[in-house]
């Protein structure tokens, strides 16, 4: 009897401290408030180049305004840049930081791009692509991040919150990002990708591109011990993930660079398709996804863990 009551002591402790861990980090409601924004119609996809991506550029900079995030450079939240695509018209990464306390001059980022492929072949009278998984779960996530840090207010480490423009051309954006910020700086990229259904693991687990790269992944499931959440290695080595992302440029300059993943991209048949709505989402997953990398992510934020180089890429195979 003293050992099963002992037994029942230590498991009521561990699951309290588990809840205590991810109560207060995201709110299911502003998650599906900046999901919906995103989405909507009248964002037309939000394709790279096209008039409607301001509208979604000027969404994130309010949030990050709001937030009391600074800007990166300048007094924008817009990182505005040209590229070889088209010459002669502008594209904007939408970057905000939260200054660290005592450790300003070292980076941990959290990304996701914001672009989506816009207007695409109809399916019966639909023919926006939405991109709700692709990536406006992503930016919900980087949004709430921001929001959850500047909260707590106690980051040793500088904290940049990326939305990324024209991945989808080939990561465009992060490739300018990159050449604007010195690697050796950055020592850890979080970069979420498409976040909003189970994983081939279950309920709260994430999956890690690039998993045994660097010691990233492995600091932040030693963080969420005592919690339902897991990290897991790629299970789509076929898919080459780890250079598909935004987190490539600069994992390329040695960076550990990653990115965080709950989609099952060899079965996923709504990928790039009219049918990636909010209503084919899973919130709750997208939720405890975010609280998964706020907890595990705490002790790189603090200053305590820095993650192991990525051996430097010549060129993405």
């Amino acid at each position: 009897m003293k050992n099963k009551l002992i037994f029942l002591l230590i498991t009521s402790t561990t699951l309290a401290s588990a809840q205590t861990k991810s109560s207060g980090i995201v709110s299911q409601q502003e998650v599906a408030r900046i999901l919906n924004t995103l989405t909507a119609d009248e964002m037309h996809g939000r394709a790279a180049y096209s008039p409607d991506i301001e509208k979604a550029a000027d969404f994130i900079s309010t949030e990050f305004k709001q937030i009391g995030l600074k800007p990166f450079a300048g007094g924008e939240y817009r990182q505005t840049f040209t590229s070889k695509i088209k010459p002669d018209k502008p594209l904007f990464n939408v970057v905000g930081v939260l200054p660290g306390i005592s450790k300003p001059d070292e980076y941990v980022i959290f990304s996701a791009h914001y672009d989506h492929i816009g207007i695409i072949k109809p399916v019966g009278q639909d023919s926006i692509a939405n991109g709700a998984d692709d990536d406006a779960s992503g930016v919900s996530a980087v949004i709430s991040l921001a929001r959850y840090y500047a909260r707590r207010h106690d980051n040793a480490r500088s904290l940049l919150f990326v939305t990324f423009t024209a991945e989808e051309l080939g990561l465009v954006g992060s490739s300018y990002f990159t050449s604007q910020i010195n690697p050796d700086q950055v020592v850890a990229m979080i970069n979420i990708e498409m976040i909003g259904k189970d994983s081939k693991f279950g309920p709260n687990s994430v999956f890690v591109t690039g998993f045994d790269r660097s010691d990233l992944a492995t600091i932040m499931q030693k963080n969420v011990e005592g919690t339902d959440f897991t990290f897991h290695p790629d299970p789509y080595p076929a898919q080459k993930l780890f250079y598909r992302s935004d987190n490539a440029t600069l994992a390329a300059q040695g960076v550990p660079a990653h990115s965080f993943s709950t989609d099952q991209i060899d079965t996923d048949s709504l990928y790039h398709s009219v049918k990636d709505e909010v209503s084919s989402l899973n919130v709750g997953n997208i939720v405890a996804s975010i609280q998964a990398i706020a907890i595990g992510a705490q002790s790189i934020v603090s200053g305590k863990d820095t993650p192991s180089r990525v051996p430097k890429l010549k060129k993405n195979p």
